[in-house]
């Protein structure tokens, strides 16, 4: 069988491409052709393997990317184990830099951090590493929320009393969440259709309006049934909280009531003004109802009340961009929306059987 030399440029394989590129790459930048005894067949005898063969060491491929590596090599952009020879720019000790930035004071003046202010405080880092940074970590500097922390030292007994309410109310009795929204406005806003140069149409209002007084309605919604039954005071104090609690009690005589009402009588051993209306005096109205029992929900923990859901229903469903020429039409409007309501009431399903008290992280690093 006829073998050829390897050191031969014009070796060609089966389909006639020349081997002379390949051979032409290794000696790129005076780079051998091939390591020492390359070209002696296995059982010696001087011969070299054919390259067509899987075993030759210029096979096709093989000989391709060990070309490409030398001169990368040779060119410094890889060291000798393959990996970048140059160091990253920026490394771990960049990123926390970055986290503590977001941990100082904003400039003055400024409302936010942004990502060319970060990048100014730290004078050596590259505004766009300090976006890719924000993206991987998802900080999001431009968007705002509001929360309530609660502070209760009392907070789990409470949620957990009044989530076993919703999960496993008592036999013979009826579980109903209380409280007020107060001081709706009765607004008077011009309405109508605006219409835009390219056709489309919505609905709107004048942004300017007349105020006709206010309202404050009280609420009760029934755990097991979501049906809702509604009060219209002029105020919101301890006297309208109880002329409420005497319509439910007496539209549910000689029956068992537990009352899910927001926040606690004390908070921290201060009472405070805002939760007397909750509160009654010395407790002479609960001792003249011994049916009733009162449930608070942990101070800023007001969520935990599905009378807050309800309440938000009405405010997107029937209050938001309404008009009103009097508190008469406003309380009428909302007792309207109570009839439709109720004729398809349905319990909200309560799925979270754990509530924790979460502690909010002050500072960035600490996420």
């Amino acid at each position: 069988m006829h073998e050829e030399h390897p050191s031969d440029p014009h070796h060609t394989d089966g389909s006639g491409t020349s081997r002379a590129r390949d051979l032409g790459a290794f000696h790129h930048g005076g780079i051998p052709a091939a390591p020492a005894g390359a070209d002696r067949a296995h059982g010696g005898g001087g011969h070299s393997e054919p390259r067509d063969r899987p075993g030759g060491w210029l096979h096709d491929g093989h000989g391709v990317e060990v070309a490409r590596a030398l001169r990368c090599q040779s060119a410094g952009w890889l060291d000798e184990t393959g990996n970048r020879g140059a160091e990253p720019k920026y490394t771990a000790e960049t990123d926390n830099r970055i986290l503590v930035v977001l941990d100082r004071p904003i400039p003055a003046g400024y409302a936010r951090w942004t990502g060319p202010r970060i990048a100014a405080a730290l004078g050596d880092v590259d505004v766009q590493y300090v976006w890719r940074f924000l993206r991987t970590h998802k900080i999001d500097l431009s968007a705002r929320k509001s929360w309530g922390e609660s502070t209760d030292p009392e907070f789990a007994a409470k949620a957990a009393e009044i989530v076993g309410l919703y999960l496993a109310p008592p036999e013979n009795a009826i579980v109903i969440c209380v409280d007020e929204k107060p001081s709706v406005q009765a607004l008077e806003r011009a309405q109508g259709y605006l219409k835009f140069p390219n056709g489309r149409a919505l609905s709107g209002q004048s942004h300017d309006d007349k105020r006709h007084g206010t309202s404050t309605p009280f609420a009760a919604l029934e755990v097991a049934t979501g049906k809702v039954m509604t009060a219209h005071k002029r105020r919101r104090r301890r006297v309208e909280f109880l002329d409420f609690m005497n319509e439910i009690v007496a539209a549910h005589p000689d029956t068992a009531i537990h009352v899910v009402l927001d926040n606690s009588p004390r908070a921290g051993g201060i009472r405070r003004a805002s939760l007397n209306t909750h509160k009654p005096k010395n407790d002479r109205w609960l001792k003249r109802h011994p049916n009733v029992r009162f449930h608070f929900t942990p101070t800023h923990a007001s969520w935990l009340n599905q009378i807050e859901s309800w309440f938000s229903i009405l405010q997107g469903n029937s209050l938001h961009n309404a008009s009103f020429t009097s508190v008469k039409q406003l309380r009428e409007h909302i007792d309207a929306f109570l009839a439709a309501y109720n004729k398809n009431a349905k319990p909200f399903a309560w799925a979270k059987s754990d509530v924790h008290q979460k502690r909010l992280k002050p500072r960035f690093a600490d996420q």
